[in-house]
């Protein structure tokens, strides 16, 4: 058995059952491991800390798998594990048909995600302890799930800091079709899994799709028509599709990305809606929203769901500026009583930094606003609260007064 002793004082983190041990807690390693073999954190003192996987290119050179020192960790642990993150998604069977099943240390299945996409699973590896266990983990989730395939998309920069080569395509199982078509609440889109960035369908955005989906109706019910909507980073037009769902008058789309833009029509087309109601913009969204303000333009609901804008701590500063201006003129160009959904999916941008720089977004536009609720991911993606690095979608909803 490998063993990694951790220096005097290091053991806090582990004692409060946070999952990950850094290099720079590492005082030193009995025996070689290999990336991904199973080793036992133990204190200064010898007290046991945790089972985990061993990672040597990694600065997380520990992922903890179990905090309990009777715990057994094989197959039939992983098997128990995986079986009970699916079954922990049932209720969802009745909205969608697009669930994220295994969300890493959320499930205590680190570097291990798991997305369900029709009859196809999509699955990211992103330590080295599922590297090595890639296989066998497939063949378990085609078993649990009833699944016809698994296809991964193990492709961003992440591996990279793990020492592991990017990698994408089948892993077990039947490949997929060029598009699986998933229903959300009534609405159809299609999603090839091959291609984009998640695919190009934003699983963890459902409730707040379905928010906005309400917000229409509602308003069509208050004021005896279908509200005007911008819908900025549109990507292939989920929020678009929601809110035309819920009976928008109008929904402009704007993105910089063509092929984005060409799915997200194809959407719209697979639900039958009114492509007059509908427009797409192929454009830089912060020169598109100061066009806007110029043109006097107004709109009932704004949603601002950006890429990552700070993918490190190096790049908060930048990301704040960015969210700020977006923000500022979104608020500029609302009606009176008009939403606001804006969104940060930066990890390194807390939910108190995030309101606070909304805050100021507020004060410069000149505007009163309501803050109407916090907004995140759903249920398929947990917040376990030892590990509060796994909050990385907030948002905020404003309402102007």
């Amino acid at each position: 058995m490998f063993e990694v002793v951790l220096k005097k004082g290091r053991e806090k983190s582990l004692l409060k059952r946070h999952p990950w041990v850094y290099e720079s807690a590492v005082a030193r390693v009995s025996g070689e491991p290999r990336p991904g073999d199973l080793v036992r954190v133990t204190a200064h003192d010898s007290r046991f800390l945790a089972w985990a996987s061993w990672s040597p290119s990694s600065a997380i050179r520990a992922r903890c798998w179990s905090f309990r020192a009777d715990d057994v960790i094989d197959e039939r642990w992983f098997e128990q594990k995986l079986r009970a993150a699916v079954g922990a998604r049932a209720d969802l069977a009745s909205r969608t048909t697009a669930v994220r099943l295994v969300f890493g240390e959320a499930d205590q299945l680190p570097g291990l995600i798991v997305d369900r996409y029709g009859d196809y699973l999509v699955c990211e590896i992103l330590s080295a302890g599922m590297e090595s266990r890639r296989g066998k983990l497939a063949e378990m989730l085609m078993g649990i799930t009833g699944s016809r395939g698994v296809y991964e998309r193990s492709d961003s920069a992440v591996r990279l800091r793990e020492g592991l080569p990017k990698r994408a395509g089948l892993l077990c199982g039947e490949e997929p079709p060029r598009e699986i078509t998933v229903t959300e609440d009534g609405v159809e889109y299609g999603v090839d899994v091959r291609i984009g960035h998640k695919t190009g369908f934003y699983i963890d955005q459902r409730e707040n799709r379905l928010l906005a989906q309400r917000l229409a109706k509602n308003f069509r019910e208050k004021n005896g028509r279908g509200l005007r909507a911008l819908n900025c980073f549109c990507y292939t037009g989920g929020f678009s599709l929601a809110l035309m769902k819920g009976g928008a008058e109008s929904v402009t789309s704007v993105d910089s990305s063509g092929e984005a833009l060409a799915l997200a029509r194809e959407n719209a087309e697979r639900n039958g809606f009114d492509g007059q109601s509908l427009s797409w913009v192929e454009a830089d969204v912060f020169d598109f929203l100061r066009r806007e303000r110029e043109s006097g333009r107004r709109y009932d609901l704004i949603v601002l769901d950006p890429p990552k804008f700070a993918s490190s701590h190096y790049h908060v500063e930048r990301a704040a500026r960015a969210y700020k201006d977006i923000s500022l003129n979104g608020l500029k160009l609302l009606s009176p009583g008009g939403h606001l959904l804006t969104f940060s999916c930066s990890g390194a941008i807390s939910r108190e930094l995030f309101q606070k720089i909304i805050a100021g977004a507020v004060q410069d536009a000149g505007v009163d606003a309501w803050l109407a609720g916090w907004l995140g991911a759903g249920a398929d993606h947990p917040l376990l609260m030892t590990y509060p690095e796994g909050e990385y979608l907030k948002g905020l909803h404003l309402k102007l007064v």
